[in-house]
């Protein structure tokens, strides 16, 4: 029997997700799920929840099992094969408000504050301690499990587990399943949907369209980059940032604008405050999102923990066709995050690249794709100097490191002087207190 642990679990919906994709998967039905959280409440809303699926989709086959708390970790964790992670150090409250509220005191706006910027540097920083915990009680009791890493900020993360623990990890993302079907819906090129073929490359959240074709092998970027240009210059819609990659750049990238608003100096500076405006960037989205989704949670979870038709269809997310490649040796690609080692020609080795990655009972082979555009190996790099060094800082606790990763993050150092900088390193480590190690 496959077990499969998840760490988070009072992520409801997204357990739903990925536990219920297992349930509907032939290979994975009679699997032992260990549902694993520190919120109790939260863990028997997920219990309840896929009790339901698992009776209505599965027959009851699987074997559902809760593990509440730091001390019963291991016991989630013994005998897994698969560990799936999305868990929230620090959540919105008090965590992600600090995230926001603290920088924004020094003229410094967000919009999501989860992968880049000065809240994907904290956000790695009280989580990558957490995941240290994970690795060092995965090698003592499933040694060869896969690490299946659904957390933000995704290359901080990834990258931490590769280099720094031997537990075999790959980070996962929405983004690229749904890039170029957004983009060609979006554009009104419905009809190029079906048997089109393309490349995706760079880094999580900044991942590159690279090349796009029909059925027929006709290049479809020259009508998709007439069409984006019309479309910005004729309204405002959501996705006006990467449409103006696509005018700078020549390409299109993996996440959603509102994301990509906030990794670069380009689009939120208080000198030019009317191109918030101008490229309809939502400012503290992700509080709003939180504040939300809280809100909603109250009617959500009677239907989620209460209904006992509840059931589930099998969605996108890569985790359980992951599972079911390794466990059949049916091959699967996915883009996964990965050590780039080379794939990517003109990025580090020790960046944590995504790409094209074939997977089967062997794991997660990535495939290599050569050198990028240069322009967008200069975009990726912005992101990777903080990367390496939220990592380097993480793992040497040296404070002086935070600073650099902040000083060397683009929006932050086009908005903040450098003794700005460091004032507000200083006063979101205080702020998070025990979420975060101490630094010397």
């Amino acid at each position: 029997m496959v077990k499969i642990t998840f760490m988070g679990a009072g992520s409801t919906v997204f357990a739903k997700n990925v536990l219920g994709d297992c349930m509907n998967s032939e290979a994975l039905r009679d699997c032992e799920i260990a549902l694993y959280d520190i919120d109790a409440e939260r863990l028997q809303e997920s219990k309840l929840m896929l009790d339901a699926i698992n009776a209505n989709v599965n027959q009851n086959r699987a074997d559902i099992k809760c593990y509440l708390g730091v001390e019963n970790r291991k016991d989630a964790l013994r005998g897994a094969r698969f560990v799936v992670n999305a868990i929230q150090v620090g959540g919105y409250d008090p965590c992600t408000i600090i995230d926001f509220e603290i920088p924004k005191k020094y003229g410094l706006r967000q919009t999501i504050a989860d992968t880049l910027g000065i809240g994907g540097i904290m956000r790695a920083l009280r989580t990558i301690p957490v995941l240290e915990d994970f690795a060092r009680d995965m090698e003592e009791v499933c040694p060869d499990a896969w690490f299946l890493n659904y957390t933000n900020p995704m290359s901080m993360l990834t990258g931490y587990m590769l280099r720094y623990t031997g537990i075999k990890t790959v980070g996962l993302c929405h983004s690229v399943q749904v890039c170029s079907q957004t983009l060609l819906n979006d554009l009104g090129m419905q009809d190029k949907l079906e048997g089109r073929r393309e490349l995706i490359a760079g880094i999580n959240h900044m991942g590159w369209l690279l090349n796009i074709t029909d059925k027929d092998g006709n290049d479809l970027y020259p009508e998709i980059r007439r069409r984006a240009a019309q479309k910005n210059a004729s309204e405002k819609h959501h996705d006006m940032v990467r449409y103006e990659y696509i005018k700078r750049l020549g390409y299109y990238c993996t996440e959603s604008s509102e994301h990509n608003a906030e990794y670069n100096p380009f689009f939120i500076k208080s000198k030019y405050p009317e191109l918030i405006e101008k490229f309809n960037i939502p400012l503290d989205e992700y509080p709003r999102r939180c504040v939300n989704q809280i809100a909603d949670w109250k009617h959500q979870k009677e239907e989620l923990t209460a209904n006992p038709h509840l059931t589930h269809e099998r969605s996108k997310e890569y985790a359980s066709y992951i599972m079911e490649a390794m466990v059949t040796n049916q091959p699967y690609k996915i883009g996964g995050n990965v050590l780039n080692n080379g794939l990517i020609s003109n990025l580090p080795d020790e960046a944590c690249v995504e790409v094209p990655c074939m997977v089967d009972n062997s794991g997660v082979r990535p495939t290599y794709v050569g050198r990028l555009p240069l322009q967008l190996a200069a975009m990726n790099m912005t992101h990777i100097n903080v990367h390496l060094l939220t990592i380097e800082a993480a793992v040497t606790k040296k404070r002086e490191a935070i600073y650099q990763a902040a000083m060397l993050e683009p929006h932050t150092a086009a908005e903040l002087s450098l003794d700005d900088i460091t004032s507000m390193v200083d006063e979101l480590i205080e702020a998070h207190g025990d979420y975060l190690p101490a630094y010397h």
